[in-house]
């Protein structure tokens, strides 16, 4: 039993549910049977994996639904060496950078590519589709390489565009150095739109043999915030919190959601000089259940800015843009997030008027 946002995922680009003129664009490329680099990027459960997929199934066949895990050492500059997982299927592979985001390493390079350019993958056969190249290798979430490791990676992709496609995708091209956005062809996947959203929910239901009523689906489209796998996920919980539907019943909220808005109102009701170890506890169990730090400084930027009027509101979001843009360069994610919320707490309670006296961070 899988769950909808798999088990009703498109495996052609002839069955998107949205963006069909993309599409269309998209099997006419594919079709062609060349291509270069594809950058595809847009923000989250907007379908740039979906999309991706769709377009190596057309190369491929089927086969690409055949995987396999593997555990790859990348070589660093100090002779020490990196754990990259990789999912390998036989035609191409995939590769999540994050790994690697902490050190100034590519993940693709001559450990992933031979020395004589060949990708230790099989060289698909004749008939799986037409092109003029070998394998094709995915990268995902690229904007968490640093600098160093996104200018090796664009050797790299020059060194051997003549033998291998590279796709790389990920949510803002703003992370990302120009000579890689300039190298590839860049395929921007929109969120979708509201309508969308519904309209994919209620085909789904439809699958699933429910009635879904109208204005509960607008509700889940509106809360998920244009993220469809979002709401695909808010309404099969809906499904089991309670059936048949209603239109005004509660739409569940995720653990870690509810967990941050606490994290938050706590910081608010007290700042006090123990109260920031506090925080840094509930702060650190969120990473360490793999909730991203983006998400968890945007989280609690708008639970904090409930509780401030329109003088503080700017100096706040100001303040999070700094310490999110230090988020960005530094490996230690915790760092940031708590002197994020040790500002915070000095400012809000200067504005309180309470002063500072007795606050040590």
């Amino acid at each position: 039993m899988s769950l909808w946002v798999d088990k009703y995922r498109p495996c052609s680009l002839a069955r998107l549910d949205y963006h069909k003129e993309q599409a269309v664009q998209l099997s006419n490329l594919v079709q062609f049977g060349d291509f270069p680099h594809l950058l595809v990027y847009g923000p989250s459960g907007a379908g740039k994996n979906t999309r991706i997929m769709c377009i190596l199934q057309e190369l491929y066949g089927v086969v690409v639904k055949k995987l396999r895990f593997e555990l790859n050492l990348s070589q660093l500059h100090l002779k020490k060496k990196n754990e990259i997982s990789t999912i390998a299927r036989n035609y191409h592979l995939e590769v999540n950078p994050r790994d690697a985001a902490a050190s100034d390493v590519t993940p693709i390079n001559e450990d992933t590519v031979k020395a004589d350019g060949d990708l230790t993958l099989e060289c698909p056969p004749v008939e799986a589709g037409l092109f003029l190249f070998d394998p094709v290798v995915l990268l995902t979430e690229v904007d968490k390489l640093r600098k160093d490791a996104q200018h090796d990676l664009h050797s790299t992709m020059e060194k051997y565009m003549s033998t291998c496609r590279l796709i790389l995708c990920y949510n803002s091209t703003s992370k990302v150095i120009s000579p890689i956005c300039h190298g590839c062809l860049a395929i921007c996947v929109p969120a979708p739109s509201i309508d969308d959203i519904c309209s994919v929910l209620s085909s789904v239901c439809k699958k699933e043999d429910l009635a879904l009523p109208s204005k509960l689906a607008h509700r889940l489209a509106e809360k998920s915030c244009w993220n469809l796998r979002k709401a695909l996920l808010m309404c099969e919980a809906c499904r089991v919190q309670q059936y048949p539907f209603t239109e005004d019943q509660e739409i569940p909220e995720t653990d870690w959601e509810v967990y941050l808005r606490e994290t938050a109102n706590a910081i608010v009701s007290q700042q006090t000089p123990q109260r920031p170890l506090e925080v840094h506890w509930r702060l650190y169990e969120l990473l360490t259940h793999c909730i991203p730090p983006e998400m968890i400084m945007k989280g609690l930027l708008s639970e904090l800015l409930h509780n401030c009027d329109g003088q503080l509101k700017g100096e706040v979001a100001q303040m999070a843009a700094y310490y999110e843009h230090r988020l960005q360069l530094g490996s230690k994610a915790i760092y940031h997030l708590e002197a994020f919320v040790a500002k915070f707490m000095a400012l809000y309670k200067m504005f309180m008027g309470d002063g500072l006296e007795g606050m040590v961070f």
